[in-house]
């Protein structure tokens, strides 16, 4: 079953008054067969859901991927009620072929949350281990060891009594403290919502080393350590920085080699407005049709095979679009062990001269 077909049926039954089970946002993704949700699925997703009049709530696009969402149908519009910011995009889809042959559906997309919340932290979903006001010191440091914790949240059901930490034991132990229960040796908790933007958390975390996040149905729903944001900001980060040493590498590989006429003849046909005087005046895929003609190539001296290195510098191509337009996911893993390997081989060609 396709996903339109899936979606259509869902709606159908919606309408009918039958109920629905949630799935996961990972689940929904692989309707689509994505993994992720990049620039591209997203619009398919939201032209499949506009198509049938349907919605997810919570919005897809702002979930944690392995948090549950439910389709609904679309509430009918209030008199007067301004409609949702959109933008539009063009899909691959059948149909009336545009002037250069390839068919094109032009759909609006809502605008989702563009606000980067704490919530799509795997570590703000994944329910804290917690220790009881009235549980031993020997417990609770047993339960931060076994597991490799450096502070457990203190609780009596949903309630939060404290965090007793590492830190907030040691303090007390040098300072003469004779406390051998948990409420004698925890600090005050510190928590945020988990709408809270990642920029309200930040400083809490660098200065307390953890947050607790509070879910929409008031349960602590995680808690987020310096060392899941220091993962977290590796994860986002760490595709910009390799495209950038990637860039920087094709850019020296091409410097000196190529006249000013060559690189001008590189420049994208529908863009003649804009001015390219030296390669960094070049986009990454004007790279890339520098070095597919032969004669050019012949011009870089490397003795490595041109469309081997063609195919894999238009993966990365691929990559950079992908992430140059803030997919909330990331990179998936083997999108950046992509981008390490090359940008190693790149290094590597750097460092025996080449380029």
């Amino acid at each position: 079953m396709t996903a339109s077909e899936r979606i259509a049926n869902i709606a159908k039954q919606l309408e009918n008054g039958e109920s629905i089970q949630p799935v996961t946002v990972r689940e929904f993704l692989s309707w689509f067969g994505a993994q992720r949700r990049g620039f591209w699925i997203v619009a398919e997703i939201h032209h499949e859901l506009e198509k049938h009049k349907l919605t997810t709530a919570p919005d897809f696009e702002s979930q944690y991927i392995d948090s549950p969402i439910s389709l609904a149908l679309i509430p009918a519009k209030k008199k007067g009620k301004p409609a949702p910011e959109t933008k539009a995009v063009e899909l691959a889809a059948s149909g009336e072929a545009s002037s250069d042959g390839v068919a094109t559906l032009t759909v609006a997309v809502p605008y989702a949350d563009p606000t980067y919340r704490i919530s799509k932290l795997a570590a703000a979903n994944n329910s804290p281990l917690t220790v009881a006001p009235d549980a031993s010191l020997s417990e609770a440091a047993t339960k931060m060891l076994t597991h490799g914790y450096s502070q457990l949240p203190v609780m009596n059901g949903r309630d939060v009594k404290g965090v007793v930490s590492w830190a907030s034991i040691g303090t007390r132990l040098a300072l003469g403290s004779k406390g051998s229960r948990v409420r004698e040796l925890m600090d005050q908790a510190h928590e945020i919502r988990a709408d809270a933007s990642m920029f309200q958390a930040i400083p809490i975390i660098v200065q307390h080393q953890y947050v607790l996040v509070r879910a929409a149905d008031n349960r602590i729903s995680g808690i987020v350590t310096s060392s899941d944001l220091s993962l977290q900001f590796q994860l986002l980060a760490e595709p910009f920085l390799m495209l950038s040493e990637i860039e920087n590498h094709i850019r020296r590989l091409i410097g000196s080699k190529f006249s000013q006429p060559e690189l001008v003849q590189a420049r994208d046909p529908g863009a003649t407005d804009r001015t390219v005087n030296r390669v960094e005046d070049l986009a990454f895929g004007e790279y890339l049709r520098l070095l597919e003609n032969p004669e050019r190539w012949t011009k870089l001296g490397l003795a490595i095979d041109r469309a081997t290195f063609c195919k894999q510098l238009d993966r990365v191509r691929e990559i950079r679009n992908e992430v140059m337009h803030f997919d909330p996911d990331g990179a998936s893993p083997a999108d950046r062990e992509t981008l390490r390997e090359f940008a190693q081989f790149l290094q590597k060609l750097h460092s025996i001269g080449v380029s």
